[in-house]
């Protein structure tokens, strides 16, 4: 089972642009998501942002599922000059690499509980570390995304795009940056140290 907490308002708050689309992902059957907490956040503290649309699905994980989503609310969403995405980090991460021109960031946290997690056959990995990076990494998870979980990357071993670690992986800190990039976007890296306790 997963748990999803929002974030601090200041940290969401501090992100947004003036047009936001939304997306609160219900979560699947092993997801605990504090909806009554994300809808309250919504209804009082994004009053003077201008809310383009929202969208509350299940199983935003499923690429093919949010991509027809995506596709029936495209224009709302390309008014926006951000997406907001209330989900554990996998949804985040999927809807980063299905708008990868849009600014797309996470409203909350995922934190581990010990016991059995279930098996994912998906592309995207949450390493459930209770204060979520996607929102200075551009949508790819850096603990994730780098086989060494690099909070601070690249290491320097990566060469022509791919992990030392092995030449099958991409490195995640190239698609990082390259997502900045192309986001218009300069790497503020304010990661702080990983607070291993929330593990």
């Amino acid at each position: 089972m997963l748990i999803t907490q929002i974030k601090p308002k200041d940290e969401i708050i501090s992100k947004l642009s003036k047009s936001i689309f939304i997306f609160k992902c219900i979560g699947c059957k092993e997801v605990l998501f504090p909806e009554n907490e994300v809808d309250k956040f919504i209804s009082e503290s994004l009053g003077q942002n201008s809310i383009t649309g929202t969208v509350k699905i299940d199983y935003l994980c499923n690429p093919e599922f949010s991509q027809a989503y995506i596709n029936n609310h495209k224009p709302e969403i390309e008014k926006a000059g951000t997406v907001l995405v209330f989900s554990c980090g996998v949804g985040v991460q999927v809807l980063s690499s299905l708008l990868e021109n849009k600014k797309v960031l996470t409203g909350c946290d995922t934190i581990y509980i010990n016991g059995f997690q279930g098996l994912t056959a998906q592309n995207y990995n949450c390493a459930q570390c209770g204060s979520c990076f996607l929102n200075d990494t551009a949508g790819i998870c850096p603990i994730t995304a780098c086989s060494k979980g690099l909070l601070n990357g690249s290491c320097g071993g990566a060469k022509n795009g791919k992990c030392e670690v092995s030449k099958d992986f991409d490195c995640g800190w190239e698609n990082i940056y390259n997502r900045l990039k192309k986001l218009n976007k300069k790497s503020k890296q304010k990661i702080e140290i990983r607070d291993y306790s929330k593990l």
